[in-house]
């Protein structure tokens, strides 16, 4: 009993830091801005940030909407859902760059 209590233990650990693992190295982040290089890396998305830089600290949205595009430039929506689904928040992406978040999720954005 022990010893299987000890195996889902480790095995959880295992999971849980893989879910958490970097997605980005040092070198792919290092010609941001300081600022930009800060919210990356405490995983914070802000407006203005990119689409890399977003799937640099929140890892790939579970899903990618493309919206009408607005006075000429693309205009796509990234949907995120947290680990049990309960929580969702929205992107809304312009030319490329973050122009709204909206989210349930009420520890996702200070």
């Amino acid at each position: 009993m022990k010893k299987a209590l000890i195996a889902v233990l480790m095995i959880s650990v295992f999971i849980i830091s893989c879910s958490q693992a970097v997605r980005y190295s040092a070198e792919e982040i290092k010609g941001y801005p300081a600022d930009i290089q800060q919210r990356i890396i405490k995983g914070e998305v802000s407006p203005g940030m990119t689409q890399q830089q977003v799937r640099y600290a929140w890892g790939s949205p579970d899903s990618i909407r493309s919206l009408e595009p607005e006075a000429g430039k693309a205009k796509e929506e990234w949907i995120y859902k947290n680990t049990l689904g309960l929580f969702k928040t929205r992107l809304v992406f312009l030319d490329n760059k973050v122009v709204y978040i909206i989210t349930s999720d009420p520890g996702k954005v200070e």
